[in-house]
C-alpha cells in the first residue's frame, strides 16, 4: 500500500482544477481531492477529469457519488485507467477493485463501504446495487474480517450523520483494528465543527490513519468552491 506519513488526511471536493490546486498548495499530503464518477456523462469524461487533476499534481480519490452502488464498475474502470492514490468502493466490489489494481502493480488505498445499522456492534455490508435492498445486520467483526481477508486496508463508514452514531463508530473502529485494518474513513454530515471529535473517537479506538470525508460543509454556497480558509482551519487541528 502507498506509504502514508500522515495520521489524518482530509478527503474533500474541488469545483475545478484551479480550486483543487489551491487546496493542495495549502494541504499537501494531508488532502485527497474526490472525483465522483456519477457526476460525468460517460466513463471517458470521468477519466479525463481525473487525469487533468493528476497532471497538475492533485492526489485524486475516485468515488462513487453519494455512495451510489450502481457506480461500482465505473469506479473500478476509471481507477484502472487513472491509477489514483485512493479509491472508494461498495463492500462487495472492494476485493474485485483491489485485484484489478494489483494486476497493474498499483497499491492505492481502497476502502469498502459499511453502513451503520443503528445498533452499536452491528452493521450493514449490503452496500452494493442489488444487495442494498436487503437490510440484514451482521457483526462489526464479521464485516471487518471479510474485507481484511482479501487485503482491503480501509473501511469507509457511511452515513454516520455527524456525531449521531459515535458509539457505532467506536465499535466499528475497534472491530477493524482487531481484524488488522488500520485505516478508517468516517463519512456523512462531517463539518469543521464536529470533525475533531469524530477523528478523536477513531484514533482513541485504535485507528492509525483517519480519513474523514468533508464535502458540502467546506463549500462556499455562492461560488461552489471548497474554501481554502476552512482547509487551513482543519490543518491546524492537533490530535495527540
Amino acid at each position: 500500500m502507498m506509504d502514508i506519513k500522515q495520521k489524518v488526511i482530509f478527503n474533500v471536493l474541488a469545483k475545478d482544477a484551479q480550486n483543487a490546486k489551491e487546496l493542495i498548495e495549502v494541504g499537501g499530503d494531508r488532502i485527497f481531492v474526490g472525483v465522483m464518477v456519477k457526476n460525468f456523462a460517460t466513463e471517458e469524461d470521468a477519466i479525463q477529469h481525473v487525469q487533468h487533476f493528476q497532471n497538475i499534481g492533485v492526489p485524486v480519490s475516485v468515488g462513487l457519488g453519494a455512495a451510489d452502488p450502481n457506480m461500482w464498475k465505473r469506479v473500478a474502470n476509471v481507477s484502472a485507467k487513472t491509477r489514483p492514490v485512493h479509491i472508494n468502493q461498495v463492500f462487495s466490489a472492494a476485493g474485485y477493485t483491489l485485484g484489478r489494481m494489483e494486476e497493474l502493480g498499483e497499491t492505492p488505498i481502497i476502502n469498502g463501504v459499511i453502513e451503520p445499522s443503528g445498533t452499536p456492534g452491528e452493521v450493514y455490508i449490503s452496500t452494493g446495487p442489488a444487495s442494498s435492498s436487503n437490510k440484514e445486520k451482521v457483526s462489526c467483526d464479521l464485516a471487518a474480517k471479510m474485507l481484511a481477508e482479501v487485503g482491503i486496508q480501509s473501511i469507509k463508514f457511511y452515513p454516520i450523520q455527524g456525531e449521531k452514531h459515535l458509539d457505532e463508530v467506536a465499535a466499528m473502529v475497534k472491530a477493524a483494528v482487531r481484524a488488522g485494518i488500520k485505516i478508517f474513513e468516517p463519512t456523512g454530515g462531517i463539518t469543521v465543527d464536529n470533525v475533531y471529535n469524530i477523528v478523536k473517537i477513531c484514533l482513541d479506538n485504535g485507528a492509525e490513519v483517519v480519513i474523514p470525508h468533508l464535502y458540502t460543509s467546506l463549500i462556499n454556497k455562492e461560488t461552489g468552491r471548497t474554501e481554502v480558509a476552512k482547509i487551513i482551519h482543519l490543518l491546524k487541528m492537533k490530535w495527540d
